[in-house]
């Protein structure tokens, strides 16, 4: 969470969204009057016309489920845990069970020596009309460290068929790439290795305090893409199946352009990849989408 965010969001809403699918004033909203500080965001593996989403620091330790235009479908209680600070949402697939993993990795002043990964089964999705009302158990727990001391961390996706999770500092300059395995060969506390720095640059004018600071990422059901967005917009790093994440990072990314909300912190890839939701803290979060074009 960062408390600084509304610097700049004048000087946002002066750029036009010429990428985004909608214009605000059609765009959904999310329902629930339970979401109020949005701060990671994942699809369902069990149901593509479903999200995950969590509220960041201080919250409940509720997963609340909705439809992708926003229409609440109830939420589950993670069992046993706390929300330190809640700062980002994955889902995937590993071995034909879908899994959601929790990223406790907020620490805005940067003191915290350890952070925390918390995974569990993706819950059975309500029937039809049905609210979900239930409750999950802590499948698996990282505990782990940042190679070189603690940072700030709201970026945080899975990348299952690779064994690997990709996480991006948000307040240093240049932002840092880590990197840590899906399943650690020992148990104990695990270090995030760095593996390179990165760049998702507003355009000159785009005068939004912050605006370059990652806080949230996804990547691609075929692992071909990774998608960051920040205060200012939204970008799409791609990868060959000769590169590493390292390298995919490395390169400049596509920008989608502004999402013109005010304090975006989430985003997720949609099923098939051709989609990419967004949405901001604050009750009611507009939900933008952007498509993607083959050549991004």
């Amino acid at each position: 969470m960062n408390r600084w965010w509304n610097c700049g969001c004048l000087a946002l809403g002066m750029v036009p969204n010429l990428l985004a699918e909608e214009p605000a004033e059609t765009l959904p909203k999310i329902e629930s009057d339970s979401i109020r500080e949005a701060s990671g965001l994942a699809i369902s593996q069990r149901d593509e016309g479903l999200l995950w989403t969590l509220n960041d620091s201080g919250g409940t330790t509720d997963l609340h489920l909705m439809g992708v235009k926003g229409e609440d479908r109830g939420k589950a209680k993670v069992e046993g845990v706390t929300n330190r600070d809640w700062e980002d949402l994955s889902s995937f697939t590993l071995d034909g069970t879908g899994y959601l993993l929790i990223a406790d990795t907020g620490d805005n002043q940067a003191k915290h020596d350890t952070s925390t990964l918390l995974i569990v089964r993706e819950p059975t999705q309500p029937e039809p009309g049905k609210m979900l009302a239930t409750s999950v158990k802590v499948e698996r727990t990282i505990e782990f460290r940042f190679e070189g001391g603690p940072v700030d961390c709201e970026s945080v996706a899975v990348d299952a068929a690779g064994g690997k999770i990709i996480l991006l500092s948000k307040r240093t300059q240049p932002p840092q790439v880590f990197e840590l395995s899906l399943k650690p060969a020992s148990p104990g506390i695990q270090t995030a290795k760095r593996i390179g720095t990165t760049a998702v640059e507003s355009p000159a004018g785009a005068s939004l305090s912050f605006g370059n600071q990652p806080t949230a990422l996804d990547i691609s059901p075929d692992r071909s893409k990774a998608a960051v967005v920040t205060y200012y917009g939204a970008f799409v790093f791609t990868r060959s199946k000769e590169e590493s994440w390292a390298d995919a990072f490395a390169k400049k990314p596509t920008s989608l352009g502004p999402h013109g909300l005010p304090q975006a912190e989430s985003i997720a890839f949609s099923k098939d990849g051709k989609t990419l939701f967004v949405v901001s803290e604050g009750k009611h979060s507009l939900i933008r989408s952007f498509s993607l074009k083959a050549d991004k």
